[in-house]
């Protein structure tokens, strides 16, 4: 009769590569300690989806801390990747908890937080970026509306509605600012001009954003920004 534990180290051989190393370590530390269970009553682990049985259920002998029984199966991944301790104290002397089983454990997916992604760089340098920027703001000033690649319309969405905020203040300090940003100064006088009477009633929300056909070469999504 071949022994329980000859029988562990045969199976840990053939899934080396597939167990986490933490189920690794866990399953080999206590193989000494593993109760002498037929063999019929073990089910290979590398079955995926297979009915595997209560690992680490209550064991029926009082000598034994760790041992594994045929009774009460479960359905269990054949990854082990829905296995997750309640408690660190798990093979401590009371092993009555019961590991916490996740069906779709392969389905999970880790979302992180966006640090550091606020700001869209068009793929340029600062002073590139923020000359191109002031750029099209005075092109859609004078225009009214322009074409552009989609991601360049949106981020120039917040320069365009600043400057038209700029101009309902109207103030000194409110002109000089647009001056800062604007390249035509003869440009920012009509804007101070027209904007208050033209957007009296908006408050905010001055351009939109349409999409329009790919961008021929290299399929581009272009957009086109106009005032509303």
């Amino acid at each position: 009769k071949k022994s329980a534990d000859d029988y562990l180290w045969r199976e840990l051989e053939k899934t080396e590569n597939e167990l986490p190393l933490s189920v690794h370590k866990m399953t080999t530390a206590f193989l000494p300690s593993v109760a002498a269970v037929p063999s019929s009553s073990f089910v290979p682990c590398t079955q995926q989806s297979a009915k595997v049985s209560s690992v680490f259920a209550k064991p029926t002998k009082v000598s034994s801390r760790f041992a594994v029984s045929a009774s009460a199966p479960s359905l269990l991944h054949g990854s082990f990747a829905g296995l997750s301790l309640q408690e660190k104290s798990f093979f401590g002397a009371s092993v009555a908890q019961q590991p916490e089983i996740v069906e779709d454990a392969a389905d999970f997916s880790i979302e992180c937080m966006r640090h550091g992604n606020k700001l869209k760089k068009l793929n340029k340098p600062a002073d590139q970026r923020k000359a191109l920027l002031r750029a099209l703001t005075t092109e859609v000033l004078r225009h009214g509306a322009i074409k552009c690649p989609l991601v360049r319309a949106k981020v120039l969405r917040a320069h365009v509605d600043h400057i038209i905020t700029l101009a309902k203040d109207g103030s000194l300090h409110a002109r000089r600012q647009a001056m800062g940003w604007v390249y035509d100064k003869r440009l920012v006088s009509a804007v101070f001009e027209k904007a208050p009477k033209r957007y009296a009633e908006r408050n905010g929300g001055y351009t939109r954003v349409l999409r329009t056909l790919p961008r021929r070469g290299d399929n581009a999504p272009m957009g086109i920004i106009e005032l509303v």
